[in-house]
């Protein structure tokens, strides 16, 4: 009888009795909604990105599109943003009526190309919506030089990239309203959640009124005073309980991930074929989200991600371009070669299992076998 094979999975939240001792604490108080804990971890997280506000959602996308509700995007609006993303970047806006416009990607960085993002821009544009990709900050800069040059809404998705650096300041801290997220292969993890930051107190009391049914929260209104069209996009102090656990060692989330990162490079060095992920740059610091390997254009991906999973080694598609995905496709007419860089790129990329406590032992393991699968 053959032996099982012991599986590494594509990633795991790191969770303890830290968080177990929150959570019951908030179990015990009796309150499970809007509630302190919510109110603290929003304190504790606009300190640690640098911005004087911050409002809990119930997910990334959710404050991606209440971001988009503010900025009044809408039918007949064009809003620029990465085909190289998960879709919740363009669902924000379109689900709003906004039509998607796509510019291509830096074949380097894979964030958005600033000189397509300009090429694309006409006279129905109104908003830029930036991905910080796989951890990696955006050009922010220039784009927020577009933006304003051509009275655009810049917003952030940076729901890859808590703890991500960009000029030597923490994302989030920069100015655009930036969104984080907390899904479970997240850096942080408190199991659904996002969080906007932002440095517009303006829009900060429009979160907290649009992320519950357009609740007014002046002094004195009544608890069922609903002064505009809003949703139920509320978090709980359940999750604000695992994520204020998860805070305390973010620090060494990052570290723990960073060395993760670099011994998978030292590892891959040896292996055809397969490119690791670009270096920070000077005006770049990565936090780790996902690892993600391009195989050369010669190799059969798919062949090579059944060898991995043959061997119980989980690995993934990182990431399908948004315009190629059937609803786009449906909706809007995209079709290959709108954006040939990130089309190129999304055919040749790959995740590796990639994880906060992931072992030494098991990181050689997954780059053994995929040497094995490419023939290196």
């Amino acid at each position: 009888m053959s032996q099982a094979v012991r599986e590494i999975p594509l990633s795991r939240p790191w969770l303890d009795e830290r968080e177990e001792e929150l959570v019951l604490e908030v179990l015990r108080s009796g309150r499970l909604s809007l509630g302190p804990w919510i109110e603290r971890f929003e304190q504790e997280v606009a300190e640690r990105v640098g911005a004087p506000y911050a409002a809990a959602l119930s997910s990334g996308t959710a404050g991606l599109h209440l971001l988009c509700r503010i900025a009044g995007l809408g039918p007949g609006d064009e809003v620029i943003t990465s085909p190289l993303s998960f879709v919740s970047s363009a669902n924000c806006f379109t689900v709003e009526g906004a039509t998607p416009v796509f510019a291509d990607v830096d074949p380097v960085t894979l964030n958005l190309d600033p000189a397509a993002v300009e090429a694309a821009i006409t006279e129905r544009t109104r908003a830029i919506v930036a991905v910080d990709m796989f951890g990696l900050p955006c050009d922010l800069d220039p784009l927020r030089e577009l933006a304003d040059r051509h009275g655009l809404a810049l917003i952030e998705d940076a729901c890859e990239s808590l703890g991500a650096e960009y000029k030597g300041q923490p994302l989030g801290s920069h100015g655009p309203s930036a969104v984080f997220a907390f899904y479970p292969n997240k850096q942080m993890a408190t199991g659904e959640g996002g969080v906007v930051t932002t440095h517009s107190e303006e829009e900060w009391q429009l979160l907290r009124s649009l992320r519950n049914q357009g609740r007014s929260y002046e002094t004195g209104a009544a608890w069922f005073n609903h002064v505009r069209l809003g949703l139920n996009y509320r978090w709980t102090d359940v999750q604000a309980a695992i994520g204020l656990g998860q805070l305390e060692k973010l620090d060494r989330i990052l570290e723990l991930r960073g060395e993760a990162a670099s011994r998978y490079r030292e590892l891959l060095a040896g292996v055809d074929g397969v490119e690791p992920p670009e270096p920070d740059d000077a005006e770049r610091r990565r936090s780790w989200f996902v690892y993600v390997v391009k195989l050369d254009g010669a190799l059969d991906r798919d062949a090579v991600m059944d060898a991995l999973r043959a061997e119980g080694v989980a690995t993934a598609e990182y990431v399908p371009c948004i315009h190629l995905q059937p609803y786009m496709r449906q909706q809007y007419g995209f079709a290959e070669g709108l954006c040939p860089v990130a089309e190129g790129i999304a055919r040749r990329t790959m995740a590796l299992p990639f994880f906060t406590q992931i072992e030494p032992g098991d990181q050689e393991r997954v780059v053994e076998v995929l040497r094995l699968a490419v023939g290196a």
